[in-house]
């Protein structure tokens, strides 16, 4: 089992970032804590580091930068628990992180700086299994569904992918344990999951096709494998998600990956657009799923946050007095509407998924997705 030192859980807010002046200032001004942050937090089951760190700062996808994590940190960040406290102090601008406090003034191993408890963390904490109670980034549960299947696979991807060939007494469509027959070289592996190409996404800026989502309809398992290259290989329907059939492609079932993830603005600027929601509808609210013209090529990562904005039209300024030089009035574009933020969990080359977190808006297709100001 891994060990934490004290000080590695300890977990500090404030600005200890050793950059320049500028981004020093730029850094305090974006992460400013709000003017009424309550004295201390304690942490439930159920919160996340976003939810927790929008009750003292501003913008809650700061906190990686408040408490100066670096690359490796944020590939591997702390653990929270619930029944931790998460501590203001005013005096220093910086949040601790330590266990319950007594009414008595004080928890076991604690003293006292500023007014504010620093707590020595015990054994105890350090010996609760690693990752199952733990406080997760975001709302985990929303995501999990996205996070093992392909939402983007390139066109060329599929056509060389093992194919349902054939189904058990003809059946047009297969449900959970039914059999179907594949053709294809499965490269060893056993199980895998079942796609549809689906329709193409244009980029609403150039209007070309940057990717095809793939419709996902389920799980198959191998059951026996094909004894020469003329014989089709058996497979049992394990999960049903939409109809499959013949045509279908398999595709290998990647590893569970690690959910946890840290918020972070984008090392370059983006400017992007909202490609499609998920679903098929027009429009998302809070805690669904939309795609972004933007993925690993433009320097999008796991963990990315954006700002979401609806763009500002353009109106003519009909208070201009015209002119014998000019007989039209002037047309000005209004500002764009900032409303919400995004958080980037799934990227692709030229396309990324993102949780929509709070907003005051609904996320249009066509709105703007940029690097927070």
């Amino acid at each position: 089992m891994k060990k934490f030192s004290t000080a590695a859980l300890l977990l500090v807010f404030g600005s200890t970032l050793s950059a320049t002046a500028s981004a020093a200032d730029t850094t305090k001004t974006r992460c400013a804590f709000l003017q009424n942050a309550p004295d201390q937090h304690q942490v439930v089951r159920g919160d996340t580091l976003w939810g927790i760190s929008g009750r003292f700062l501003q913008n809650p996808w700061c906190w990686p930068q408040v408490w100066g994590m670096n690359k490796d940190e944020i590939r591997n960040p702390h653990w929270i628990y619930p029944g931790q406290v998460v501590y203001f102090d005013r005096v220093a601008g910086r949040l601790r992180l330590g266990n319950s406090v007594n009414q008595g003034g004080g928890a076991q191993g604690s003293s006292t700086q500023g007014g504010i408890p620093t707590v020595r963390l015990t054994s105890q904490l350090r010996s609760q299994g690693l990752g199952q109670e733990a406080v997760t980034s975001i709302p985990s549960g929303v995501i999990e569904p996205f996070l093992a299947q392909p939402l983007i696979i390139e066109e060329n991807d599929l056509r060389d992918a093992p194919r349902i060939i054939a189904t058990a007494e003809g059946r047009v469509n297969v449900g959970k344990d039914d059999t179907a027959y594949v053709r294809g070289d499965l490269k060893s592996g056993t199980s895998f999951q079942v796609f549809r190409p689906g329709v193409p996404l244009k980029d609403p800026s150039t209007n070309k096709v940057i990717g095809y989502e793939a419709a996902y309809l389920g799980t198959i398992k191998l059951d026996r494998a094909a004894t020469s290259s003329d014989e089709a290989h058996a497979f049992t329907v394990v999960t049903v998600k939409q109809e499959m059939g013949v045509g279908d492609r398999l595709v290998p079932v990647p590893p569970t990956p690690i959910i946890n993830y840290v918020p972070h603005p984008p090392e370059t600027q983006v400017d992007a657009r909202i490609v499609s929601v998920y679903g098929g509808v027009t429009q998302a609210g809070q805690n669904q799923i939309v795609a972004i013209n933007r993925g690993k090529q433009h320097g999008i990562d796991v963990g990315t946050v954006l700002e979401l904005y609806r763009y500002g039209g353009t109106v003519v300024d009909r208070t201009q007095d015209k002119s014998m030089w000019s007989m039209t009035r002037e047309k000005v574009k209004l500002p764009d509407n900032h409303y919400g933020s995004l958080f980037v969990f799934r990227i692709f080359n030229n396309v990324s998924y993102g949780l929509v977190m709070q907003v005051q808006d609904t996320v249009q297709v066509g709105d703007l997705a940029r690097s927070p100001e």
